[in-house]
């Protein structure tokens, strides 16, 4: 994980995921069980009032390299690879499923505090980081209620919809498929608006880097097996929410799309020339309503 990661901040592609990479912090984290004595990568960057910013399903840290230098002159951003995804840790026979992710950011929230004056933060969540963003939100109302005041989330993806887990040996034959190049490939170019014009060696090599991390087969068949992220019930957090959509999404079904506008109300808008990812497709748009909105 180490060295895949000092390897990242000198050799990608990428010059703006060198960037990132090298901003790493390993963090020790308060964490019951097999997570404990642990170290867990965060990326962090920028000065002022902090953002936890959460990526997507088989994803990391990474795919936020193009928004985080727009946002870093008046933000510290703090950038988590989610519980077993990323290059994050994964020691054998975790629970990796909904909640050790959301343990996980909740176990990172007292550093974040202890980081910052502010008494505030913000979220930014893509795809399933979006429903990752809502049900922590959620989860703080309860014990926390001042402290997320601020929420935008990116084409987020599980927020309707019934966990549908998938059982041993389907979860494994679907992760040894998601690992294939070409599939890799496949799934990259879809999640962009104009793959012709943005997919190169360098998304490729971003896309793919992490399945290189110890555990990496293991933690998605867990994780494929509790169902992941779905149907967020309860009533919406009370701070300010934005939602945005790319208008050529070719990730997330319509149906999917609709049902998720549906239950988060007016907030939400569509991005031209935009597919799944916003903060890939558009970052310079993502960034300008993150700083309209209060």
């Amino acid at each position: 994980m180490l060295s895949s990661l000092n390897w990242a901040a000198q050799q990608l592609k990428d010059p703006q995921g060198r960037a990132l990479a090298a901003s790493i912090r390993w963090l020790a984290l308060d964490l019951p069980g097999k997570l404990a004595d642990l170290e867990w990568p965060v990326a962090v960057v920028g000065q002022g009032k902090p953002i936890l910013m959460l990526h997507g399903f088989d994803s990391s840290f990474l795919e936020f390299r193009r928004l985080a230098p727009l946002l870093a002159s008046s933000h510290q951003l703090w950038i988590p690879d989610l519980c077993g995804f990323g290059f994050s840790p994964r020691p054998p026979g975790a629970a990796y499923g909904p909640q050790l992710v959301l343990s996980h950011l909740k176990a990172l929230l007292p550093l974040i505090q202890a980081a910052n004056q502010f008494e505030k933060i913000g979220l930014i969540g893509a795809s399933m980081g979006g429903a990752v963003a809502l049900q922590l939100a959620m989860a703080l109302e309860q014990s926390n209620p001042q402290l997320v005041d601020k929420m935008l989330l990116l084409a987020p993806a599980g927020i309707t919809g019934k966990a549908r887990p998938l059982p041993a040996p389907f979860n494994k034959f679907g992760v040894a498929f998601l690992g294939l190049p070409a599939v890799r490939r496949g799934l990259c170019r879809q999640a962009f608006a104009d793959p012709k014009a943005s997919v190169g060696p360098a998304e490729e090599e971003l896309a793919s880097l992490h399945l290189k991390t110890p555990g990496w087969a293991e933690s998605l068949a867990t994780f494929a097996s509790s169902g992941g992220f779905a149907e967020v019930d309860g009533a919406l957090p009370s701070c300010e929410l934005q939602v945005l959509w790319g208008a050529n999404d070719r990730i997330l079904p319509a149906a999917q799309r609709q049902a998720a506008a549906t239950r988060l109300g007016d907030c939400c808008t569509e991005l031209k020339s935009c597919g799944h990812l916003p903060h890939l497709d558009q970052p310079t748009l993502v960034a300008s309503h993150w700083r309209q909105s209060r």
